[in-house]
């Protein structure tokens, strides 16, 4: 876990998401959304929720719910408050929503 300081953190990190392939076909890019959540909850201590932007969430639709993307690069947005974190949002980076309008 990287260190954190109070008020808002943005980080960027690469989500693995190929075990979203084991999961059966017409499941697949709904697992892929959950395994953005547990990734970032599991790395970065999260108490409260996670939120998945809609960028991200279109991401991982575009190719239909059966070819998620096998990774994803992301921007985690952390916010801490009294050494514990609260809640955590997860975006694309700013040059991916550029080329993802596109």
């Amino acid at each position: 876990m990287p260190k954190l300081a109070e008020g808002e953190n943005v980080f960027t990190a690469t989500i693995p998401l190929r075990d979203a392939y084991r999961a059966p076909r017409k499941k697949r890019a709904k697992v892929a959304v959950r395994l953005v959540r547990e990734w970032v909850a599991r790395h970065f201590h999260v108490k409260g929720g996670v939120k998945v932007g809609n960028r991200l969430n279109e991401l991982i639709w575009s190719r239909s719910i059966e070819k998620p993307p096998r990774r994803v690069t992301v921007n985690v947005r952390v916010s801490v408050e009294e050494g514990e974190v609260v809640e955590a949002e997860v975006d694309l980076p700013s040059q991916a929503k550029e080329e993802h309008k596109e």
